[in-house]
């Protein structure tokens, strides 16, 4: 399979130079590093080419690196039904820069698109509905990035009073804690349950 898969590899760096920035074979898939600027053609080429045949865009994402200069990988999981195998392609973008929308190339890749966009931040240029999916109006920030506070900027819970959903700022009352009933950590002079057993020789 990873033989096939090096083939495959050679042939798409070989037709689409201008697109391919590197590519690598592991955990049996192909991962190509394509040019941000070139990704909707060459995923057109990747669904046209008789070789290729990637017909079917399984999946759009992200990975956010914030020490890295292209702090973003945008990532396109592609499936060819006719060859029977797998791709990768990694598109790496600066925190400022914009990728090209592939809706036109695949229509359903219009939601991942804009799930991307709602986690992240990353704005898909020429994308027809560029709007949030997954968080509410008014929702600031982007959750996935690591730069994202776990607990969020507000709170969203529904008022008994008032009888509405209230928007309310993060507040972190967390009660201190005493591990101190069952617990080894903190050296207990007790006998737990079943340790008397080993003093029993």
């Amino acid at each position: 399979m990873s033989e096939a898969l090096k083939e495959l590899g050679t042939h798409i760096e070989l037709k689409r130079p201008d697109c391919v920035l590197g590519w690598d074979v592991s955990f049996g898939e192909l991962n190509v590093d394509v040019a941000p600027a070139n990704i909707a053609g060459f995923v057109e080429f990747l669904k046209a080419d008789a070789t290729c045949r990637f017909a079917t865009l399984v999946d759009i994402t992200a990975v956010d690196y914030p020490d890295r200069a292209k702090r973003f990988n945008v990532i396109y999981h592609l499936l060819s039904m006719h060859q029977n195998q797998r791709i990768r392609l990694r598109v790496g973008i600066r925190e400022d820069e914009m990728v090209p929308s592939i809706t036109g190339i695949h229509p359903c890749a219009n939601w991942p698109e804009r799930e991307v966009f709602d986690m992240f931040g990353i704005i898909f240029s020429d994308h027809p509905d560029l709007r949030r999916l997954l968080t509410d109006y008014g929702f600031r920030g982007f959750p996935l990035r690591k730069d994202f506070p776990t607990t969020g900027y507000t709170e969203v819970r529904y008022d008994e009073v008032q009888k509405r959903v209230v928007y309310e700022p993060v507040q972190l009352t967390q009660d201190y804690r005493q591990f101190d009933f069952m617990s080894p950590w903190e050296g207990a002079q007790y006998i737990l349950p079943g340790d008397e057993k080993g003093d029993a020789k």
